[in-house]
């Protein structure tokens, strides 16, 4: 029997159970709160009964029957991953050495040279009386980046953002 079904049954026994108290043969009558409460403890007395034993107190799982399973999303299976073809059936797979390996040991390192300038860095050289919030104005077109033009020039003009010297380049930018 399911749980729907069940409750179905219980809802019969409790509105027989209510008919038969509103009889006027039935007895003396009480209230209907106490009725309902009494009802619901009946009905609650048979729905543990009807449990089957040895489960916790925790949720039921649903059966494939009920409604409830049909309300619950079924978790998604993870897809197949295909399995990779082994090096020596691919045409043309050649062996990519890993730091770990003795192929890569045998590679000699590319030079390291030193950084080229980014061509279309543009600069300014400073003249006498600039500031930052001039230049920013007349080169950026806004005062207010004058904290940005510092920022990229801290290690020519230094901590202090005032003393300008003349002939100092600035990288402006972009």
């Amino acid at each position: 029997m399911g749980l729907f079904d069940f409750l179905k049954s219980d809802k019969k026994k409790t509105q027989e159970q209510v008919q038969q108290r509103t009889d006027p043969g039935a007895g003396p009558s009480r209230s209907a709160a106490a009725d309902a409460a009494s009802a619901t403890r009946a009905a609650a007395e048979r729905m543990a009964a009807a449990a089957p034993p040895g489960r916790g107190t925790g949720p039921a799982t649903p059966t494939p029957g009920s409604a409830a399973h049909k309300a619950v999303p079924a978790t998604p299976r993870p897809a197949a991953m295909p399995k990779p073809e082994p090096p020596s059936t691919r045409p043309g797979a050649a062996h990519t050495p890993t730091p770990h390996s003795a192929a890569h040991k045998a590679v000699p390192a590319a030079p390291v040279g030193k950084p080229q300038p980014a061509a279309g860095k543009r600069t300014y050289t400073v003249r006498q009386g600039d500031t930052l919030a001039a230049i920013a104005a007349r080169e950026l077109g806004n005062e207010a980046r004058w904290r940005e033009l510092h920022a990229m020039n801290r290690a020519v003009v230094g901590a202090d953002p005032e003393p300008l010297r003349p002939g100092t380049v600035l990288t402006l930018p972009g």
